[in-house]
């Protein structure tokens, strides 16, 4: 499993959950559909969009079990396994080996700071529990306790984690990721950075949430930035460049729960404590939905809505 390859995009799922606390498990496995016929390269549930620090450990396990059911293995599953002790990471990670993914997006969540070698060690552990490919995350905006350079190039050397997506503002960053590992491990960028740019330094592609409303459009920038046409991927990334723009604006479940609502997804809103997407960022999503044509019954994707309830 280990030699499994990661590149492209990988949408970072929501989480439907009915009011009861109940997974919407016949949205959830729509959306994956939809988004595997739209030509992305794989899934990611678990992520910060998919709200994984709000789920319950059942609510988790349904999800990824909708999830590896619903991509029958057209695509591979990374599911995000997120703890703040090393104990659990290692137990999530096994059941998410043993529910049938393809990988695993280790998150670490920290309350206290933590040393370079407590983070080491956490990673370390989660990746030698399994026999997947691990992809490190990296959010300095919103982790207590991040990746370091030097912990990254300690963590490449391991052989099966080798991917990270990093979150950060700073494509600086990643380049120096890149330089620092040698090749040892791929990286794949996030909303907060251009991804054309970043497959320009050498990334393999981007895990985001807004692939989850652009799949095909963003299927198309990668393809454009692997063949080497940048003039036409910078366009097309200037085009799409709102997406991102209200994703680092607006809470991202909320964000893209509203906005694939507005595609009539049922997928619901934020749970608990979070707030519903404002007023003035649904309207911000429907104008950018409304530009790349990727409404209900608009433009080039009238056809492709037609059966959505």
């Amino acid at each position: 499993m280990a030699k499994a390859t990661f590149h492209g995009v990988f949408p970072y799922l929501v989480s439907p959950i009915s009011n009861a606390g109940e997974v919407k498990s016949d949205v959830l496995a729509q959306l994956c559909d939809d988004l595997i016929n739209a030509g992305v390269h794989g899934l990611t549930p678990l992520g910060s969009t998919g709200e994984f620090a709000y789920l319950t450990w059942p609510q988790r396990r349904r999800i990824i079990e909708v999830v590896v059911a619903a991509a029958r293995g057209r695509v591979p599953v990374v599911a995000g396994v997120a703890a703040t002790t090393t104990a659990d990471g290692v137990f999530q990670a096994r059941e998410m080996e043993r529910l049938g993914c393809t990988g695993i997006l280790a998150i670490l969540e920290a309350y206290f700071p933590l040393t370079d070698d407590g983070v080491h060690a956490y990673f370390k552990a989660v990746a030698e529990a399994v026999k997947l490919p691990v992809v490190l995350y990296t959010n300095p905006n919103f982790q207590r306790s991040d990746l370091s350079l030097p912990v990254i190039d300690r963590l490449s050397r391991i052989p099966n984690i080798r991917y990270l997506k990093d979150a950060s503002f700073n494509t600086g960053r990643l380049l120096s990721i890149i330089n620092r590992v040698e090749g040892r491990m791929q990286v794949f960028a996030a909303s907060a950075h251009i991804p054309a740019c970043v497959m320009l330094i050498g990334g393999v592609g981007w895990m985001a949430g807004p692939a989850c409303l652009i799949p095909r459009h963003s299927v198309q920038l990668y393809d454009l930035c692997c063949s080497g046409d940048w003039p036409r991927a910078m366009e097309l990334q200037r085009s799409l460049w709102a997406f991102n723009q209200a994703f680092a604006k607006y809470n991202p479940a909320a964000c893209i729960k509203g906005g694939l609502q507005l595609q009539g997804y049922e997928v619901g809103d934020p749970l608990a404590p979070q707030a519903p997407l404002s007023p003035e960022g649904i309207d911000e999503m429907r104008r950018a939905l409304a530009a790349a044509s990727v409404l209900p019954g608009t433009g080039a994707n009238k056809k492709a809505y037609a059966g959505k309830r």
